[in-house]
């Protein structure tokens, strides 16, 4: 059974990278994993599911290269605008991880995700620099009278900012993000709970 649910996991992986999420649908997926599509229905309860499972796996996979990539001894401004940056070229990069910048897909992605894990958790984008965070916070580095998620929260709006550059005016990239983290690393270091580096 197992077998199954990784062939229709690969080949949902493979359509989706080539074709999309919006032109992919689910008898292109059984067709390619040689299973009828009632079979799909018994592993995933739709197309976004999949490709939520996917979504996720790939996410998490960039963000365990980007946090072996950098020095986490580097001073917290410069290894913001560092982890964003990476953030959104390995983003820009993997056809999966792209459909984020497609307004449409990533709705049917965060509504899925929210169904599933509730309504207060849509963190996926950043869960795993959540630690890097604290450890600031224990280090005096960052201001400790916020909570990891609000502080994650600030730079998740800053990662989504960048699919509204046309609304915003696409001549402001990427210097607005940069600005934007600069704003936000001022406040949470330039605090009386943020001891003097």
């Amino acid at each position: 059974m197992e077998d199954k649910k990784t062939e229709i996991f690969n080949n949902g992986k493979a359509i989706f990278s080539t074709k999309g999420f919006k032109q992919t649908n689910v008898s292109d997926i059984t067709k390619a994993a040689g299973i009828a599509v009632g079979t799909f229905y018994n592993y995933f309860s739709s197309k976004e599911k999949l490709f939520l499972e996917i979504f996720l796996e790939e996410n998490v996979k960039l963000k365990k290269s980007i946090m072996k990539s950098i020095d986490l001894n580097e001073e917290p401004l410069p290894l913001i605008k560092k982890l964003i940056a990476l953030n959104i070229n390995g983003m820009n990069s993997n056809p999966i991880l792209k459909e984020w910048f497609n307004k449409d897909v990533f709705f049917k992605i965060e509504q899925q995700y929210r169904e599933e894990n509730g309504v207060e958790q849509v963190d996926f984008l950043y869960d795993s620099f959540a630690e890097l965070f604290r450890s600031w916070q224990a280090e005096g580095k960052i201001r400790n009278d916020l909570d990891v998620e609000l502080i994650m929260a600030f730079f998740t709006g800053i990662i989504i900012i960048d699919t509204h550059k046309d609304e915003i005016g696409i001549q402001h990239f990427p210097q607005i993000m940069d600005y934007m983290a600069e704003f936000v690393m001022k406040g949470l270091t330039d605090h009386p709970q943020a001891k003097p580096m």
